[in-house]
């Protein structure tokens, strides 16, 4: 039985040109969702990016991650958020980060694309129970919950187990090669959506779109 999980794509790019080209590329690949990194573009200017959602014409989450979780953007907050919202009605998801100030949340939630609320640590994975309250958080915030989180242990990796088994609409990622295999898993998890990498690796731990997608449809039943 096929996998229902999605694999999205994250496309990190400097220009919009490319972002067209390697975007091509993926869906060809197989993906069935595109993350289009708007931190990636060096100029990033909204008409040009509206024109490239309008070419690309996939399935796609737009994101624009602050530096503080892995991003690169470097205008002012609002012209972060101005950028999501100028894009919102073009995609099928809108990426926002737990720590944004709730008056953009709540801005965001005035358009048709579902919200993922995020959170995102590079360096270490917290105690279960303050995944918990994240998750939680971000439930109340948007329609879909990601949290990724880095492991330093084997233990770490298995709290991003037990928060796909204790949620739905869940997003959540164990970083690194160590917690590559929770990707592979949210599948089992019924997850809504992981991510593979295409031409560009996002976050430590992501595996080839081809070899996940394998991996995803092996018969692995989880006992329960």
């Amino acid at each position: 039985m096929y996998s229902q999980t999605k694999i999205a794509i994250p496309i990190f790019q400097k220009n919009t040109d490319d972002v067209i080209t390697i975007s091509k590329d993926c869906i060809k690949k197989g993906a069935d969702i595109l993350e289009f990194r708007v931190d990636g573009l060096k100029n990033p200017n909204l008409e040009d990016i509206r024109k490239a959602i309008n070419e690309i014409n996939f399935p796609m989450i737009i994101t624009n991650r602050i530096d503080s979780e892995g991003g690169s953007f470097k205008g002012s907050e609002k012209e972060r958020i101005d950028i999501l919202k100028g894009c919102a009605d073009l995609v099928e998801y809108v990426d926002i980060e737990l720590q944004t100030d709730d008056k953009y949340i709540e801005e965001l939630k005035n358009y048709n694309a579902d919200l993922i609320v995020s959170y995102h640590d590079f360096e270490k994975t917290p105690e279960l129970d303050e995944i918990y309250y994240i998750v939680e958080k971000e439930k109340e915030l948007g329609d879909i919950a990601k949290v990724a989180f880095m492991p330093k242990n084997l233990e770490d990796t298995m709290k991003i187990l037990a928060i796909l088994s204790h949620y739905k609409d869940t997003i959540a990622i164990s970083m690194s090669e160590l917690g590559s295999y929770t990707r592979v898993m949210a599948s089992k998890f019924n997850s809504p959506i992981t991510f593979a990498a295409g031409t560009d690796v996002t976050a430590p731990g992501q595996i080839d779109i081809e070899t996940m997608k394998a991996l995803m449809n092996m018969d692995l039943p989880i006992e329960q």
